[in-house]
């Protein structure tokens, strides 16, 4: 099979927009950095990566029958927000585990951000206090038990969609999609830059390009970020993940190893808790071009894409897009980190 086989229902306005970050590549004074934005691409609760993701289950949501999309994450999580986002779009319920997977004890944290716009939306949102994990969870199983005991009829989405057999597919659209994109703008992003954690995002990716290598001869690289600070668990994920969805698509070879590389030193010690480099990617960013990234993924990924530019791993010549994913709401659970003193 082809991507293209594959049923697509669409929940963004389209292409994700794409745009040179000049005062920031100015400031490096190194490679020349874009960024591609998730977070502007659905009219669904702010959007994200995983609205991406979801285009590809809801086909399958809609064929099962099912009256319930029961889904997990932590309690800022930005998956479960844009899973209670799809139920609501659809007309369905929605039953979300909340676990405490970040030990921050803002007292805000389970009143703001993406769990207020997951309740607002009609979610029956519940907290757990089980920790972090990227697997699969008994919290998330007992949930899909609860809903068929009560009469309703589940919809299983782990976490991040990651461990979803077509969990990759979104992704490996949004590379054909910079394909194209670098034919109407006449760039050619040799490096791709994201955040990977429960690693489908970053495998799909990892799968479309192998595609599109195999179709037109053109190599790139994809350099994930981890914020997962499991590292190890994350790669596998990320590994596994992308064979699999490479074989769904019609990829005729295995991957290689340098197509799947997952880079250590900006994840911190903890899931969710952001070090000063996240901190200061995200002034940095919000300072010179306005663009808001969060303390979980996405300051933790520019980051990455700063001192990698900065240090010349990714050489000067260099045309680098960052994958914007979103997450901005979470933002609100972290206000004490602007708090003026």
């Amino acid at each position: 099979m082809a991507l293209h086989d594959f049923p697509r229902y669409p929940l963004t306005f389209g292409p994700s927009p794409v745009h040179h970050l000049k005062r920031l590549s100015q400031h490096l004074g190194g490679a020349q950095v874009w960024a591609k934005r998730e977070d502007v691409s659905s009219g669904l609760a702010f959007g994200g990566n995983k609205v991406r993701k979801l285009e590809y289950l809801v086909p399958d949501i809609l064929a099962s029958g099912a009256d319930t999309l029961v889904s997990i994450g932590g309690y800022q999580s930005n998956h479960t927000r844009q899973v209670a986002a799809v139920a609501a779009h659809l007309g369905l319920k929605c039953r979300l585990v909340q676990e405490k997977w970040v030990p921050w004890e803002d007292p805000t944290n389970t009143q703001v951000g993406n769990i207020l716009l997951s309740r607002m939306m009609g979610a029956d949102s519940r907290l757990d206090p089980h920790g972090f994990d990227i697997g699969i969870r008994d919290s998330w199983k007992d949930a899909l038990r609860e809903v068929e005991e009560s009469g309703g009829k589940p919809y299983p989405i782990p976490a991040g969609a990651s461990e979803h057999h077509l969990g990759g597919l979104g992704f490996a659209n949004w590379a054909f999609e910079v394909a194209e994109q670098e034919q109407a703008l006449g760039v050619h992003f040799d490096t791709i830059v994201v955040c990977t954690v429960t690693g489908s995002t970053h495998a799909g990716m990892i799968a479309g390009f192998a595609a599109l290598e195999d179709a037109t001869g053109v190599r790139r690289r994809v350099l994930g970020i981890d914020a997962s600070a499991t590292l190890e668990q994350t790669r596998a994920q990320v590994a596994r993940i992308a064979r699999h969805t490479a074989s769904l698509i019609g990829v005729e070879r295995d991957l290689r190893d340098d197509e799947i590389t997952v880079l250590e030193g900006w994840a911190g010690d903890l899931y969710g808790v952001p070090v000063q480099s996240t901190l200061d990617a995200m002034a940095l960013g919000a300072q010179l071009e306005a663009m808001i990234t969060d303390p979980v993924y996405e300051g933790k990924s520019l980051a990455g894409l700063i001192d990698l530019v900065g240090s010349g791993e990714i050489p000067a010549d260099s045309t680098v897009l960052y994958a914007h994913l979103g997450g901005q709401p979470a933002i609100n659970a972290y206000h004490s980190l602007w708090d003026p003193a």
